[in-house]
């Protein structure tokens, strides 16, 4: 593992990803740019890594295209459309609303206006001025103000509280455009976790989701953050949120992969264990989450979010053919965990890749004995 964390940072520093790397009797190895040993990811069809899609974890053509649209015309009514004719207790309302909520607080980030420019984002605004009635609009506003104190204020700060003050309200506004709609109350669990709600008050939050969408694992990984020790639980509550959860999970359901997620939420900080990756803990957590992965519907959208934790844990156990298994799965999309926790998830992304395709050929793998 030292050799393997050397070369992450060797990579990082560069910038390369990894393209020099060979089979040694002492492991993964550096060698020349165009050596004949060289691990190159693109022997496998992965995309370059400025191709990589950050801004979500697996394709999703239509909310693509109308994200396209919405930004090259600022014209908010193919978002509106879209959100309208997508099944409200579904996992894919929930990413398309985190994904129109993104694009423009990015937008607002990268133009935040002045006295001769329009602010980015200026779409929502116009969204929620001109349909106040829209559930859909309704619910984008709300995890926009969610985001936006989450990137720019600090929690604990005047200006994070008032910013989030203001989503909890636009939670409400929300939930009472669409009654029987999860999303609202899904978006208030972040408010929940940065408000401080009491557990009293974040159980009663998460009973009103529960009875919409019981088994819906966006939700799940929404209030796992809230039992986590860094927020308001500890370790042994957030494993016993995931397990129960898990335990629960109703055939063919990804919560089954829900303790993976508690166990990377209390990571080490520094790990100085060089077997701490095949762990009981997280060998049974990885195990679980393949089992998920296995037992899942192909079209599940939240299968790349599993598949993506998947490649880190494999990556770090050195578990190189289970890992590139995930990664033909993902390779192109990389807005998901532990990615996009990094100022650059592509360059992140890549790293593990080119590690995976390296420990791969290091072990006698090669693009022909990969299966798709």
């Amino acid at each position: 593992m030292e050799i393997l964390w050397g070369l992450m940072a060797l990579a990082m520093f560069s910038l390369v990803l990894l393209p020099v790397l060979m089979r040694r009797r002492a492991g993964i190895q550096q060698v020349a740019p165009g050596d004949p040993d060289a691990a190159d990811p693109a022997n496998y069809g992965f995309l370059l890594q400025e191709e990589l899609d950050i801004r979500m974890p697996g394709p999703d053509q239509d909310l693509l295209d109308v994200l396209d649209l919405v930004q090259r015309t600022q014209d908010h009514r193919a978002a509106s459309q879209l959100l309208a004719g997508t099944e409200t207790d579904g996992e894919p309302r929930w990413q398309r609303v985190q994904a129109f909520a993104g694009a423009a607080s990015l937008e607002l980030r990268q133009r935040p206006g002045g006295v001769s420019e329009t602010p980015g984002g200026q779409w929502l605004r116009v969204w929620r001025a001109e349909q106040p009635k829209d559930a859909g609009g309704a619910a984008v506003h709300a995890e926009f103000l969610v985001q936006q104190a989450w990137r720019t204020s600090t929690p604990g700060t005047d200006d994070f509280r008032i910013i989030m003050e203001e989503a909890k309200a636009a939670c409400g506004e929300a939930a009472l455009l669409a009654p029987g709609d999860p999303i609202p109350y899904i978006i208030e669990l972040s408010v929940a976790r940065g408000l401080a709600y009491s557990q009293a008050g974040f159980e009663e939050l998460w009973l009103k989701i529960l009875d919409r969408a019981p088994s819906h694992m966006g939700a799940h990984l929404a209030a796992l953050h809230y039992w986590c020790e860094k927020w308001h639980g500890s370790r042994e509550v957030a494993y016993s949120f995931a397990e129960a959860a898990a335990a629960r999970a109703p055939q063919g359901s990804l919560l089954a992969a829900l303790p993976l997620f508690a166990v990377f939420e209390h990571l080490p900080e520094v790990n100085l264990v060089r077997s701490f990756y095949q762990s009981e803990t997280v060998t049974k957590a990885v195990h679980g989450a393949l089992f998920a992965v296995h037992a899942a519907r192909p079209d599940d959208p939240m299968l790349a979010h599993v598949r993506h934790l998947l490649v880190f844990f494999l990556v770090r156990g050195e578990r190189w053919a289970e890992a590139m298994n995930q990664l033909v799965h993902v390779d192109g999309h990389v807005g998901a965990l532990p990615w996009t926790l990094t100022p650059d998830p592509a360059a992140d992304y890549a790293i593990y890749r080119a590690l995976a395709v390296a420990g791969y050929e290091a072990n006698g793998g090669s693009p022909a004995t990969l299966s798709h």
